[in-house]
């Protein structure tokens, strides 16, 4: 089984009362909603991050390169540059 730690978690009574309701919605406990949501969070910033560290290593000249190499297909219809 893996570690697990506690941590007590004080909420405002409007919230609260809105992950008991999502909770109960969703057939699973407080804890799991509240450990989802946690997770959820994480995971939007850790992606933030990787797409700012990528971003920080483009080489935008080798891709004005390529986005303007002959050849190639047409776009598709409705991927047309506005």
């Amino acid at each position: 089984m893996k570690r697990q730690s506690t941590y007590p978690l004080r909420l405002p009574n409007s919230i609260k009362a809105e992950v008991e309701k999502r909770a109960k919605a969703d057939g699973i406990s407080i804890n799991q909603f509240v450990a989802i949501a946690v997770a959820e969070k994480v995971s939007a910033l850790q992606t933030a991050t990787y797409f700012t560290d990528r971003q920080a290593r483009a080489d935008f000249k080798a891709f004005d390169k390529i986005m303007k190499r002959k050849g190639g297909k047409p776009p598709v219809e409705g991927d047309e540059m506005a």
